[in-house]
């Protein structure tokens, strides 16, 4: 087996593991939910209507440069969506997408405000996550929401779809998944808090961003 084929391997499998942790903590549920990976020729995503806790290697879909597919299940129909932030951000290799409980909620109580769903209120969600703006409703799959986010995935690691989850994207699928986590478990500290918690003040993201390198 060649090296570039390993390295293939290696990403389907983590796909797959990825997708089991997720489905087996209740990140996503049924068959919502879709992630995929950069190859050097190409793309990775879960098939239509795949259940992220039971991923087949073998049958996850592989799409060309060009977006064709060219093996393996039927791609998701969020394809176009994937594709245009791998384009729009040469850094992304991994993207995650689910329908997380709190996240969600977030949207149908409502976001702190439309450019940052939620206040910088824990360290490690303005170092991890960073800001992430809402995504207004449309339906799954919508091309004119893929064109949205495209334009900026070079500026943030994610964004949240109003009544259906975030989408976030890392340097893999593992560290996708890492932010994405984190960006629930501040979803749910923020939606259980009352009296709601006061943000970190200018000087406490500012040294954020000089130690850590943060972007907010």
């Amino acid at each position: 087996m060649t090296e570039d084929a390993l390295s293939e391997s290696r990403i389907r499998e983590e796909i797959c593991t990825v997708g089991a942790s997720l489905y087996n903590r209740g990140y996503t549920v049924g068959a919502a939910g879709n992630i995929s990976a950069r190859l050097d020729d190409g793309w990775l995503i879960t098939p239509t209507d795949a259940c992220l806790g039971r991923l087949d290697p073998a049958a996850l879909s592989k799409v060309d440069a060009a977006g064709n597919w060219v093996s393996g299940a039927k791609p998701s129909k969020t394809l176009a969506l994937h594709q245009g932030i791998y384009r729009a951000n040469p850094d992304a290799r991994g993207i995650v997408h689910t329908h997380s409980t709190h996240l969600v909620a977030l949207t149908l109580a409502g976001v702190w405000r439309p450019d940052e769903v939620l206040p910088p209120i824990t360290p490690y969600q303005v170092m991890k996550v960073g800001r992430i703006p809402l995504i207004p409703y449309r339906r799954p799959g919508d091309p004119q929401v893929a064109a949205e986010v495209a334009a900026l995935a070079a500026q943030v690691r994610g964004a949240l779809f109003e009544r259906l989850g975030p989408v976030v994207w890392e340097r893999s699928v593992a560290h996708a998944a890492y932010a994405l986590e984190e960006l629930e478990e501040t979803a749910r500290l923020w939606l259980m808090s009352q009296p709601r918690p006061e943000p970190l003040d200018a000087a406490a993201l500012e040294e954020l961003r000089a130690v850590f390198g943060a972007r907010w």
